[in-house]
């Protein structure tokens, strides 16, 4: 055992595309996607029990702990792996909850990794991201930690190099339900889909979601950031939302978007990355 306590960033991720070419027989959607993250996020400080026991500090209002993503994907870890050993899991929340930034899924694959390197187990990210598939379909793009072109409902990966601007990231002061948007009868789900080539050689000023105009009409609040936004720079909602991405040239006109913003809305500066911080601490 590692007596060690790490502490390791959970960076958020932005859908800088998403298509809905289809539905499945089984209700899930087949989503074409670009993924990306930010240097922004989550921070877990992780260290080892000998008790087997997992504990995560502190609890998050309105999520059972049985539930946390954190605490299941420990457990899950425990049990494909015949595991004694616990953990002692703090969490320094900083991405909203059903934002659409994937801090839930990369809150998980942050406790598989690490707990993977405490544990000592020497699982490759293969066996990693199929556990953490169990968890959520954004959990693999965080445990293989490069931005993606994801197929399939988001589990099949291929590593991209996105271009890395500025984004400056709004969150409308709503929590939307990815269920209600993907249950809503006008939802586009008939995007002809296309090639991971054909995507990048459009470039992002032709990249668009299609759950957006959903999300307009059932959450107005997001409505109304998407058009401000979209008034003063390219932007689009990422994921299911609720929050709202704007892409910037440089640092200098983020920096000028926010203090526009502030006051208005609850809102963040990063940088895209095409690499995961996570994987820079641990060096994987």
């Amino acid at each position: 055992m590692n007596d060690a306590t790490l502490t390791l960033p959970a960076p958020a991720k932005l859908n800088r595309l998403l298509h809905i070419v289809g539905r499945r027989p089984d209700g899930y959607h087949e989503l074409q996607t670009l993924f990306q993250f930010l240097d922004h996020g989550d921070t877990l400080g992780i260290s080892c029990r000998e008790d087997g026991e997992v504990h995560l500090t502190p609890e998050i209002l309105g999520v059972p702990m049985d539930e946390n993503l954190i605490v299941r994907a420990a457990r899950l870890l425990q049990a494909d792996n015949d595991c004694r050993l616990g953990a002692d899991i703090h969490l320094e929340k900083r991405l909203p909850l059903g934002g659409g930034l994937g801090g839930g899924s990369s809150d998980a694959a942050t406790t598989l990794l690490g707990l993977n390197a405490l544990w000592g187990l020497g699982l490759p990210l293969d066996r990693l991201a199929e556990i953490g598939l169990c968890l959520g379909a954004d959990v693999p793009v965080f445990v293989r930690g490069h931005a993606a072109w994801g197929e399939g409902i988001g589990e099949r990966l291929t590593q991209v190099d996105l271009d890395t601007p500025w984004f400056v990231v709004i969150h409308p002061g709503v929590m939307v339900s990815t269920p209600a948007v993907f249950g809503a009868e006008e939802l586009t789900r008939n995007t002809p889909p296309i090639t991971m080539a054909r995507a990048l050689q459009g470039g992002a000023s032709s990249w668009r979601n299609d759950c957006e105009a959903t999300v307009k009409v059932l959450y107005p609040p997001v409505a109304e950031v998407i058009d401000w936004l979209s008034a003063r720079a390219p932007a689009m909602l990422t994921g299911t939302g609720a929050c709202v991405f704007a892409r910037l040239a440089n640092e200098s006109d983020a920096d000028r978007l926010l203090a526009e913003i502030s006051g208005r809305w609850q809102a963040f500066k990063a940088r895209g990355l095409n690499r995961s911080p996570l994987h820079d601490v641990l060096g994987r």
